[in-house]
């Protein structure tokens, strides 16, 4: 069985979304492009925004990652208006968006109300009440490695509706299976089911 890894950055894996860095060669699998927040160049964002622009081809599943975060030296206001041109592309192009967010849940959460697509938080590795908010909003979430030992982190993820759910690597070094295996027997279910599940939860973000 094949198990999709939804935000990867590993050139060897083809079966999952591969995150594009800036000024990147293009793959030929999936991948998603974006301006990481930490990447914003002040003075040529809009030769950045050129490069992405020109960059979304077939094999483009979605856009980012992008976001918010609040412990780079990067003023807000930027960070809030690059954020907001990536959920104007997504718009346009219908493509999903993929989420870096750091301390600014709120702030992500404030903009749901522009965007057309679904919006995916990576790497979510907060607490129960920031889990509740954001699917209260529509927000899937994908979760990564702490999810095989963070307690606390297991029980969000027990309580987070199936079909809200993606699984990732990002830049760990691990087996994506192993997380498969470990949500599997969080949620009680077959690996099988959970295989089918996160394959439908990607023909929705994709299709609508």
């Amino acid at each position: 069985m094949k198990f999709f890894d939804f935000h990867h950055h590993k050139k060897n894996i083809s079966y999952g979304i591969y995150n594009l860095e800036y000024s990147e060669g293009l793959p030929e699998f999936p991948y998603s492009i974006g301006i990481h927040p930490q990447d914003i160049q002040s003075e040529s964002v809009e030769s950045q925004f050129n490069w992405l622009n020109s960059n979304i081809t077939q094999n483009c599943f979605a856009i980012g990652e992008c976001g918010l975060d609040g412990l780079i030296s990067i003023e807000q206001k930027i960070q809030e208006q690059v954020f907001k041109k990536h959920i104007e592309i997504s718009n346009e192009f219908k493509k999903p968006l993929i989420i870096h967010c750091v301390r600014k849940f709120y702030e992500v959460i404030s903009f749901r109300k522009i965007a057309t697509q679904a919006m995916i938080i990576h790497g979510f590795n907060k607490k129960q009440s920031i889990a509740d908010d954001l699917l209260k909003n529509k927000f899937y979430l994908s979760f990564g490695k702490p999810v095989l030992y963070n307690l606390s982190l297991q029980n969000v993820l027990k309580t987070t509706p199936l079909d809200k759910i993606f699984l990732e690597t990002d830049n760990e070094d691990f087996n994506i299976e192993e997380l498969y295996a470990k949500v599997s027997e969080l949620k009680g279910i077959s690996l099988e089911k959970l295989n089918q599940q996160i394959l439908e939860n990607l023909e929705t973000i994709q299709h609508g």
